[in-house]
């Protein structure tokens, strides 16, 4: 079953065209939002936006990796996303003897480029509304799980013709509180190779500390290749494969950007809630947000100690910590920001006017009439379920890694085939244990055990903790000795031996797998907590989605990101945090020097890197006064999954890289704050840069339609 989306209430006036706020579908552009484009200085023509029967700007914008957006750049298959979307390949390439995390990497010839194993790149062939093939199938006396079920069971039966094909993928897409559905095909590439990245100085300087903020002086960027057979079509990884030629390439501007120029970002945003009401932000603040903060603070500054002590275990948790990090910083944010504004209170007063206008017909209260009071009841009965099942999940799904290991291991099957057996391991087990440390993870398991136990109560506490009250006293630190010294699963060349000659009686009687299933059993339960709230939130949730925009029809209602490709629109612009406080545009190579410590893991600048900054010689990059800059802030509507989404000005030239929002306006899922809400992209003259003069890589730039004026 899909995640749930908690939809609820519309944002106030906001929600309009006029306001520069939405993550719109290129394919549904309305002549409203082409004319306030327009207005704001975009010449690009509308109709280049988006079209399947010929080249589009739709064709160069991908979906890289699982969760972020690049940039097609050049006839040969380049592809320009961030750092931080490619640090996972970039990790899993590095070793100690070469480190591409901390030196960087470019590839002088084609045959230095680095294979990228597991690593996808999706270009968007179509998408189609299936909305009648799927809505009238979905009767009333249905209830709403078994609608999600019903609605499920179709999509697959659209996609199916699609399964047998590894270079397709199809997707059935719910819009708008599922009242609208969408196949998605996407040309699915499996052949993509490492071409370029900076040290992880440039391309994550400012580490955790500048993650969210501003002033940044970050060159978060990366270069891919995608390679195709010799027919240009979507291949696995072969040395006979060759450049793929993109139906459509983005040139890039050396003009750069001033204050109050158009911008247009084009990218895959992963996730928002922007129509939830007043009781399902109160819940994702208090009973989502927090516990997630206090549980990663825990297992992060266990990592961080470790990875700070030994450049092993920092390139194993290379990835994993900044992927956690990220989140765990993001909710932070998110709860100070909705505090600030007030949107609680807000939302509210929007809720009641609703009400008003349910009641003035008896129509609307026949269809509407018990709405809100059903989305009132269920959160009002998950509260405190919906906070001991974030603390389950971060815990223990997202905390303890060996719990994950076991939970791949539970599907192994000991009775195969050898070549099945050995297909598992390689595709399923292989890579995790390439990336886990035991010794990290009994820290980690420790901790979080007690911290479980402080803050859920006993009821909800898996099993394993009456063995550990029983056997080890209560004392975490002797059950996690134990278990780390006892389980064949800490170490991958003891589990394979185990693997080789164990049954399925033995691989359960294991103590990892004991913990697992222990765990597992408390998750069904802790689900069905949250089943009747659940099913009530579905149907508030349908039944709202069609209220507000009968209530609301004048307003051009936009759906809620779902990692579909959108467009937003905007201008380069900074803000005003608070009182007295201005905060310009844009920054320079200068904040690099000004910020660089070293030896400090997170500001600590190469020398030559330095040198070069220090030199002044920027050439064709500098801007009009012959200074180097690196990032610059833009007003347009983004959430996670944008990050690597080109930022292109009016002509549709690529002027920078997205990657990051600002501490102030991290509401913006459930909110867009038009005076807070910046965009924080690398400028592309500076990526440049770093790849010519400071990496020798000219050669990349090169490949480029390079725009000058």
């Amino acid at each position: 079953m899909k995640r749930l989306i908690l939809w609820a209430a519309v944002i106030f006036a906001a929600l309009t065209a006029k306001a520069d706020e939405g993550m719109w579908l290129l394919k549904e552009l309305n002549s409203e939002s082409i004319a306030r484009m327009k207005e704001l200085g975009f010449t690009f023509p509308a109709e280049q936006l988006y079209d399947e029967a010929n080249p589009s700007l739709k064709d160069a914008v991908v979906i890289f990796g699982g969760g972020c957006t690049g940039v097609a750049v050049s006839d040969e298959g380049l592809i320009f996303t961030n750092h931080h979307c490619g640090y996972g390949a970039i990790q899993k390439l590095s070793a100690v003897e070469h480190d591409y995390l901390r030196d960087g990497f470019v590839a002088k010839r084609r045959s230095d480029e680095l294979p990228a194993d597991g690593l996808t790149v999706s270009f968007l062939k179509s998408m189609t509304d299936v909305t009648d093939l799927i809505v009238p199938h979905l009767l009333s006396p249905l209830n709403e799980i078994q609608r999600e079920k019903m609605a499920d069971s179709l999509s697959g039966a659209l996609t199916a013709q699609y399964e047998e094909d590894p270079f397709i993928h199809a997707r059935i897409v719910p819009f708008y509180s599922r009242n609208r559905y969408y196949m998605v095909l996407y040309d699915l590439f499996r052949d993509v190779r490492l071409v370029a990245a900076p040290p992880s100085s440039v391309g994550k300087f400012g580490g955790d500390t500048d993650n969210w903020m501003w002033p940044r002086h970050t060159g978060d960027f990366s270069v891919f290749r995608v390679y195709a057979d010799g027919d240009n079509r979507p291949a696995v990884c072969d040395s006979g494969n060759v450049p793929y030629r993109p139906k459509y390439v983005v040139p890039v501007s050396l003009k750069g950007v001033t204050e109050g120029d158009c911008a247009m970002t084009v990218g895959y945003p992963g996730n928002t809630q922007r129509y939830m009401s007043s009781r399902g932000i109160r819940q994702r603040m208090e009973s989502e947000n927090s516990p997630r903060i206090e549980v990663r603070g825990v297992k992060q500054s266990i990592w961080w100690d470790a990875m700070t002590k030994n450049d092993t275990v920092r390139i194993k948790y290379a990835g994993k910590y900044a992927g956690s990090s990220n989140y765990w910083k993001n909710s932070q944010g998110m709860n100070r920001a909705l505090a600030a504004l007030e949107v609680i209170s807000e939302k509210e007063r929007l809720e009641a006017r609703l009400a008003e206008w349910i009641k003035g017909s008896p129509a609307r209260q026949a269809r509407y009439g018990e709405t809100l009071l059903t989305l009132e009841q269920a959160y009002g009965a998950s509260g405190e379920p919906a906070l001991y099942m974030t603390f389950f999940l971060e815990t223990f799904n997202d905390g303890i890694e060996l719990i994950r290991l076991a939970n791949i291991i539970l599907q192994f099957d000991s009775e195969g085939t050898g070549e099945e057996k050995q297909s598992f391991i390689s595709e399923r087990l292989s890579n995790p244990y390439k990336n886990y440390d035991p010794s990290l993870d009994r820290k980690v398991l420790s901790a979080l055990m007690r911290l479980y136990a402080e803050r859920v109560p006993e009821r909800y506490h898996p099993d394993i903790y009456r063995k550990v009250k029983e056997v080890f006293g209560g004392d975490y630190d002797l059950y996690a000795d134990w278990l780390f010294s006892n389980s064949r699963f800490t170490s991958f060349d003891s589990l394979l031996d185990l693997l080789e000659t164990a049954d399925t009686q033995t691989l359960t009687g294991d103590p990892a797998m004991e913990l697992a299933l222990s765990v597992t059993d408390m998750g069904y339960e802790l689900s069905g907590q949250m089943m009747p709230a659940y099913e009530k939130m579905l149907r508030g949730e349908r039944e709202l989605m069609a209220a507000l925009m009968e209530m609301d029809a004048e307003r051009t209602f936009y759906p809620d990101a779902n990692f579909t490709q959108r467009m937003s629109y905007g201008t380069v612009c900074g803000y005003r945090p608070r009182d007295a406080v201005r905060y310009d545009y844009y920054t320079t190579s200068q904040g690099v020097l000004e910020k660089q410590k070293p030896g400090d893991p997170e500001f600590n600048v190469q020398e030559y890197i330095l040198d070069a900054v220090r030199s002044g010689d920027y050439g064709r990059y500098a801007d009009g006064q012959g200074l180097m800059r690196v990032n610059f802030l833009s007003n347009n509507d983004i959430t996670g999954g944008n990050s690597g989404s080109p930022v292109l000005n009016g002509r549709g030239e690529l002027v920078g890289l997205a990657f990051d929002g600002n501490w102030e306006s991290l509401s913006g899922d459930i909110l867009f704050e038009r005076n807070m809400q910046r965009v924080i992209s690398v400028d592309i003259r500076y990526v440049l840069y770093m790849i010519d003069r400071v990496m020798g890589a000219s050669h990349i730039v090169e490949e480029l339609r390079l725009a000058e004026i």
